[in-house]
Parts: C-alpha cells; structure tokens; sequence
C-alpha cells in the first residue's frame, strides 16, 4: 500500500500541472472530505473534477483521503464543535450517551450544526492542504529542474 501511494505521487508530481493546479485538487479534495455527506463523497469528487477544471483530478482524490476511519470521529467531533460555537447552542459534547437515545429531532439540530460546521472546518482544511501541497510540489519540481544532485543546490 505505501509503495503504491508513493508511486501515485510521484506520477502526480511528474504530471504537467503547475504547483497550483496540483494544490488547488488536494484543496478540494480535503475540503469534500470534511463534508458530513457520508456516502456522497465520491460524486462530489466527480462534480468538482467536472467542474473546477484546472484542479489536477489525481490530487482531488488524494485530497479526500483526510477523512479515513481513524480520523472521522475527530473531524465529526470538531465539525459539531464549531456548530455549537457558531450558533451559540449549548448542547451536550458528543458522547456515546447522546447517541444512546437519537431521535430524529436530535438528528436534524446535530447535522444543522454539525454541516455547517464542517463548512468552516473544510474552508480551513482545505486552505491549509492547498498551502502545504503547493509549497511542496514547487520545491520538488524546482529540483527536478535544476537535475541530478540538486538537493545540495540553492534554489
């Protein structure tokens, strides 16, 4: 699995696409992935690869790879954080005695609050993802420029 990620990047980086075309899919991709539209990710991938056409598509589908099983209760718990905060809602912490008695009325004021506050959460994710992404891709294909041996060159 990781020797396929890494060939998977590597492609991506080898690819014609400038650092901002290659910043601004994972950008999107981690902004779908904080989004709590849990199993319509994958059509937003296609939508906003249709859609916003100098995002690199590779790098869209590597964006959403922020939301895996192990990170999901965490995104969920800031999400409804920031929900909470936003509309000023003084709602119990999410714990497993909030879902032992879900109702639908329970459901529809947590996802308000917990949709948007993925919102901000995916604005921010995707903002911090498409800076890393684009300085590190300009810096690797800044070397690759200047060829062999040039990680001991000023660029």
């Amino acid at each position: 699995m990781k020797i396929k990620f890494k060939k998977i990047i590597v492609q991506l980086i080898r690819q014609h696409n400038s650092p901002h075309e290659i910043a601004l899919g994972a950008g999107i991709g981690a902004f779908i992935s904080v989004l709590p539209v849990y199993g319509l990710h994958t059509i937003l991938v296609v939508l906003a690869a249709i859609i916003v056409r100098p995002a690199n598509k590779i790098a869209i589908f590597l964006g959403t790879n922020l939301s895996l099983p192990p990170t999901i209760p965490f995104i969920t718990w800031a999400g409804y954080e920031i929900g909470k905060f936003i509309f000023k809602k003084d709602l119990p912490a999410l714990d497993w005695g909030f879902f032992k008695d879900l109702t639908f009325q329970k459901i529809t004021g947590f996802y308000q609050l917990l949709f948007i506050g993925s919102l901000i959460l995916g604005v921010f994710c995707g903002i911090v993802i498409y800076s890393l992404t684009f300085f590190v891709v300009k810096k690797i294909k800044e070397r690759r420029a200047l060829g062999p041996g040039s990680k001991n060159k000023k660029v």
